[in-house]
């Protein structure tokens, strides 16, 4: 070549007419292939300083390349993928709760309303086939057209529009199911009911946030609420009226399956800011004031306690209650003892409603043991603990106070700015691990991670539809804050093996939740929730139980066409949608929100739509 300089050839070991490369460009090409290479690193860095050696990750597709569908096809029943690994369960089973089967609950004792607790199956009796929706079932009405409507084929039972047809519960028109808030003490309404509350008690100022509902019906009182910023737990037994919770559920109105027995409700110590019963037949009185002790416990210092129905206003409503007076009188006297000895003060008795406070702190309720010889104190360190933790007939002291006017653990602030201001068992240093600085940087966290959420997930940010939210692992409940502009609510888990106890956090944010252990069942219907969120879960439960258990569980409570959005080291996403893949779901792996250098990974999951075929 013409300018090129002649260089001498040797023979090379194994090709003796090889030519040696020239210098200058062997040179040339190294310092180009070093160039791209580090220039490739960097486009693909979290951030743009000098790359290190970073851990290997299998490669995944990732939003760029890959979209789900979110899309409704309402097509399919249960025969058109017959080569599923995992079998529809018979259609019998398509309202089937595990540990409130009512089969297994007839084994235990009906005293005490033992047998309608929580009974789960053994290891070896568990289902491992996918509960069909009914045939016909329909994606439920966006919210708030949700609170007055729901699809007859969704939740198949018309018993309570003809057993309650006179409180005006429920009613069937055609296709669909009609909620006009009516209720057994609701004459006027729900509406009309909360605004004879309201002029006790004030529900609009912030003051009060959360509230918890015994014995619910359909949750209408929870429901009409949500319109005066207060979120209500709802729960009553399964069967005591056919279906009540799960139509609750299907409104869009926060419930859970649950009753008040021998086990501690599964909710930490004070939680709520009001408490509710309207006719909800729980004997206040019996058991040397149990029921009511446990709703001591669940209040926060300050918080209300309201009772409608027998025995309140018995001299106008005994003949209709079928009872006599002296009984209902007796009733009365014997829960006002309860709530006395409890330091209780009564506020008002107005028509049908009667309403107590609890006291902001212990100091006078001290004192006055030596007169009120019972109930005394709890000596129990956790006044948290609430899964599986049996009642007491004892008080749960509050927190020291250091004079009468303080609020025992602390003073919360008024909602909304209970939400992201510090929660005061944090300030008081009582969670482990957490202070007012990791929590506001939790706070921050979290609005970042469900940006990426929508960002991968567009319907996530379409107003109307998802409404029904569950968090398996909420920790702080950043990821339900996080979401508190949308038209969602959020159930708050925090697992019962959880390193630090966290729900009395949630709760005093203004949010709602409750203890669960995955290694079981919800206490909650099939179908559910419109999105999960978990968290680390497969980690967290790495070993304690099947991986196959738990993701069959999830798609039990997971609405057809509902979505799942798992965080967790990739490594465990791989096996995880694995088993996603052979139960209807179409899922695929995204990168965390920090870049592909991160472990952590994304995968995000759609159940399709398929119901059990019609009959």
């Amino acid at each position: 070549m013409a300018g090129a300089t002649t260089t001498h050839y040797t023979k090379l070991s194994h090709h003796p007419h090889m030519k040696r490369p020239n210098l200058y460009q062997i040179t040339t090409l190294s310092v180009l292939c070093s160039l791209f290479y580090f220039l490739g690193v960097w486009q693909h860095s979290p951030n743009t300083t000098s790359p290190t050696s970073p851990k290997p990750c299998p490669t995944i597709q990732t939003t760029q390349t890959t979209t789900l569908d979110f899309e409704t096809h309402h097509t399919h029943n249960a025969t058109d993928q017959p080569n599923s690994s995992y079998p529809a369960c018979d259609v019998g089973f398509s309202e089937y709760t595990p540990c409130e089967d009512t089969k297994r609950s007839l084994k235990f004792p009906r005293e005490k309303l033992l047998y309608r607790e929580r009974h789960c199956p053994e290891k070896g009796e568990l289902m491992r086939c996918l509960v069909p929706a009914p045939s016909g079932y329909r994606n439920p009405f966006e919210w708030p057209t949700s609170r007055d409507l729901a699809w007859f084929a969704n939740v198949p039972h018309k018993e309570l529009s003809v057993e309650k047809a006179v409180q005006n519960w429920i009613r069937v028109e055609g296709d669909r199911f009609r909620f006009p808030g009516g209720g057994t003490m609701f004459s006027r309404g729900a509406d009309a009911y909360i605004d004879g509350i309201e002029e006790l008690v004030p529900l609009r100022d912030g003051s009060i946030r959360t509230a918890i509902d015994t014995g619910c019906g359909v949750a209408s009182w929870g429901g009409y609420l949500l319109s005066r910023n207060i979120i209500t737990m709802s729960f009553a037994p399964r069967d005591s009226h056919e279906a009540q919770v799960q139509f609750a559920l299907e409104r869009g109105v926060p419930a859970m399956i649950g009753v008040m027995a021998s086990n501690r409700l599964p909710y930490p110590s004070r939680a709520f800011d009001m408490a509710h019963c309207s006719r909800c037949l729980i004997p206040w009185a019996q058991y040397d004031g149990q029921f009511l002790i446990e709703v001591d416990r669940v209040l926060r210092p300050g918080g209300y306690w309201i009772l409608s129905g027998p025995p309140i206003n018995w001299k106008r409503h005994y003949k209709g209650w079928q009872r006599t007076k002296e009984d209902l009188n007796a009733e009365q006297t014997s829960i006002e003892n309860v709530a006395r000895s409890l330091c209780w003060k009564k506020i008002k008795e107005k028509g049908d409603l009667a309403i107590w406070q609890k006291p902001t702190n212990h100091i006078h309720c001290k004192a006055n043991r030596r007169v009120i010889q019972s109930p005394q104190f709890c000596s129990s360190p956790d006044p948290d603990s609430a899964w599986y933790t049996k009642m007491e007939t004892c008080i749960t002291p509050l927190p020291e106070a250091s004079n009468i006017r303080e609020f025992a653990g602390g003073e919360l602030k008024r909602w909304p700015e209970r939400l992201t201001a510090v929660p005061p068992r944090i300030l008081s240093g009582s969670i482990k691990g957490v202070s007012p600085d990791t929590f506001n940087q939790d706070t921050e966290l979290w609005k970042r991670r469900v940006g990426h959420y929508k960002r991968a997930n567009n319907q996530l940010s379409q107003k109307g539809r998802y409404r029904n939210l569950l968090d398996m692992n909420a920790h702080l409940g950043g990821f339900a804050a996080a979401l508190i502009d949308d038209p969602v609510w959020v159930m708050n888990v925090v697992p019962t093996i959880a390193p630090v106890n966290t729900l009395g956090v949630v709760y005093e944010r203004g949010l709602i939740g409750t203890y669960q252990d995955w290694c079981e069942a919800m206490s909650t219907y099939p179908r559910t929730y419109d999105l999960i969120h978990a968290d680390s879960v497969f980690t967290l439960y790495n070993d304690r139980c099947e991986m196959e258990d738990i993701l069959l569980e999830m798609d039990r409570i997971l609405r057809p066409e509902g979505t799942v959005v798992f965080r967790d080291d990739v490594d465990m996403l791989v096996k995880v949608k694995a088993i996603a893949d052979r139960m209807r779901w179409e899922s695929m792996i995204f990168d965390h929100e920090d870049g592909p250098m991160e472990r952590e990974k994304i995968l995000l999951a759609v159940k399709n739509y398929w119901t059990a075929p019609a009959q």
